[in-house]
């Protein structure tokens, strides 16, 4: 399916139609959705058990036992879990969208680093996972959790890499159809006013641009014009 067209059954801005049909089968629409969910399970999975508690009323993250490893790949899913959304209704409201640079925004905003952050977060995590012993992990406490995080933030990545490519062809298809141009959005008025350029014999042309410069033109007796007769021509 070309995306550099309106896939939500909204041909043009300005066009108000929603097909809920034709939204939520789109392709972008499904990989916001399962970006959403791949979300909830990293930070969800990470508040419920990538803390542990081992002989005292610390907690401590299952990650190496280094909290920042899971603050970060909390503060990501947060974060991405509430980036969804957004993007969701923002591409219930983008077809609609009438003003240029609003529809430019938002699709800069869809080139955002939530790719770059969950890939970061993958390989922070997979080290500091790598790194823990398992003397750190009595009877094994939290390690399902710990790699279903792993593996998320992975299939988290693929899916924000997906969605940025495809702003990233939104933007280039938008530049090329002028999608974020004035021109897209205003006719040329009707009301431009006409300049005439006398010539000779009193014939006038006229043209809708006011600073286009008149044509050469060459002031001729009207006597001389009636008086000359074409020549035949001579093979």
């Amino acid at each position: 399916m070309d995306e550099s067209k309106a896939p939500y059954g909204a041909a043009k801005a300005g066009n108000g139609s929603f097909d809920p049909y034709a939204f939520f089968t789109h392709p972008r629409t499904v990989l916001r959705i399962l970006s959403w969910v791949f979300s909830i399970v990293v930070f969800s999975c990470i508040v419920n058990e990538g803390y542990i508690n081992i002989g005292s009323e610390r907690l401590l993250c299952v990650f190496n036992n280094n909290a920042d490893a899971c603050n970060y790949g909390m503060t990501v899913g947060v974060a991405c879990f509430l980036g969804s959304i957004c993007f969701l209704i923002l591409d219930v409201y983008f077809p609609s969208m009438s003003n240029v640079r609003d529809r430019r925004r938002a699709v800069l905003l869809d080139l955002g680093v939530a790719c770059f952050l969950w890939f970061v977060g993958f390989c922070f995590l997979a080290n500091q996972w790598q790194m823990t012993s398992p003397d750190e992990l009595p009877l094994a406490q939290g390690s399902d959790a710990a790699r279903a995080i792993i593996a998320f933030c992975f299939f988290s990545t693929l899916s924000w890499a997906v969605l940025t490519l495809s702003a990233l062809r939104r933007y280039l298809a938008g530049s090329q159809a002028n999608l974020f141009t004035w021109q897209h959005l205003e006719p040329t008025p009707s009301n431009v006013r006409a300049t005439p350029y006398p010539i000779a014999n009193g014939a006038t042309i006229v043209t809708t641009n006011p600073y286009q410069a008149p044509p050469f033109t060459e002031t001729l007796d009207p006597k001389r014009l009636t008086q000359q007769r074409p020549m035949a021509p001579a093979f």
